[in-house]
């Protein structure tokens, strides 16, 4: 080191030493990524491991002769890493997402401006590669949730409050078991129903492609096509320029071109099928209703059985809860505890009233 370079610290060199290392993990998690896709999206990914690689090397270049023996990056860029090499997906995005949100480097006065801009650009981007793979998941993964929490609270609540009530064993069993099947069933066909009426709403409202056969046989004067696009909300001299162009094309290639709005999305994937939503929806709420009544099926009673159901629902809410907030780039603590209390709040409520009905009885 010359006179004219700055003393460190050995805190810097090994804050330095850390953000060289969660780079280098970083950009391999983008690198495994991208071997698991084509076209744009690998493109994209590989971009992201080039940026990585040049605040590498900015590390580097400050560390010098300090550079040491590599590192491995912290716990939580070795499992994006791991998760990355075998399984890729929607949840590995959400997951680096959240770990872009949380740069350090716009208060550390040894990263440049443009090293923290990179990073909030870089959750941008991965933000929205992780958008298409929740639109597609967001149908049944929306009934998927729903169902697992609606069985797990429900029948919690179910089995709590008849149990509080006094009755015995056996009937809190039959009645836990009836409120899984009632409530599966139940689940599954209000799922189908929704879905499908979504969808047909969706379908009515997109443009028939056998109206293009129309125009050829329009009346170019007249030009009713600027009144499709009018109704679209176009302006009416857009509407107007727009079926020009259209008919103009028609007339000197002879080649029909389709009248259907090309910036209207598809939004029928983002909602899933029916059936896959009521199955989903089904197999779900049976999942989280069982729960519940596991204790009861291995021969647990009163308040043994009471505690171990709670604790099983509980330990439920906390990772459905988890992986929601996940996936939608949110805190996935937040998430949880805000399941558990909900689910323990209502569950709560009906054993409140289970016992209060019990003593009225008696």
């Amino acid at each position: 080191m010359d006179a004219t370079t700055p003393a460190r610290t050995p805190a810097e060199i090994r804050r330095w030493r850390r953000y060289l290392a969660a780079e280098r993990a970083e950009a391999a998690v983008y690198r495994d990524l991208a071997s698991r896709r084509t076209g744009e999206d690998r493109e994209i990914l590989l971009a992201l491991a080039a940026a990585e690689k040049r605040h590498e090397q900015h590390w580097l270049d400050l560390l010098g002769d300090d550079v040491g023996m590599p590192l491995q990056g912290d716990l939580r860029t070795r499992t994006l890493a791991f998760l990355a090499r075998r399984l890729g997906g929607v949840f590995v995005l959400a997951l680096v997402q959240r770990a872009e949100s949380r740069s350090s480097y716009a208060d550390d006065d040894h990263a440049t401006a443009q090293m923290a801009a990179d990073e909030q650009i870089h959750e941008e981007v991965v933000r929205s590669l992780a958008t298409r793979g929740r639109n597609r998941l967001s149908g049944s993964f929306r009934a998927a949730v729903f169902g697992a929490n609606d069985g797990l609270v429900s029948n919690l609540a179910l089995v709590l409050g008849i149990g509080a009530a006094g009755v015995t064993t056996g009937t809190v069993l039959v009645t836990g078991l009836a409120g899984l099947l009632a409530g599966a069933l139940s689940m599954g066909a209000g799922e189908y129903v929704s879905v499908r009426s979504q969808r047909e709403l969706l379908q009515a409202s997109t443009p028939d492609p056998s109206a293009t056969e129309a125009l050829p046989d329009l009346d170019v004067d007249a030009n009713e096509l600027a009144l499709v696009y009018r109704a679209r909300g176009m302006e009416a001299s857009e509407a107007e320029a727009r079926a020009d162009r259209v008919l103009a094309r028609l007339e000197a290639t002879g080649v029909v071109e389709g009248i259907a709005d090309d910036e209207e999305p598809d939004d029928h994937e983002t909602h899933g099928t029916a059936w896959g939503a009521a199955v989903s929806s089904f197999l779900f709420f049976a999942s989280g209703a069982i729960v519940p009544v596991l204790p009861y099926l291995f021969g647990l009673e009163g308040t043994v059985a009471v505690v171990v159901a709670s604790v099983l629902v509980g330990v439920c809410l906390i990772v459905t809860g988890a992986v929601t907030g996940l996936l939608s780039g949110t805190s996935p603590i937040t998430r949880a505890v805000r399941q558990l209390l909900i689910g323990f709040g209502a569950a709560g409520a009906t054993y409140v009233l289970g016992l209060a009905f019990g003593t009225s009885v008696a």
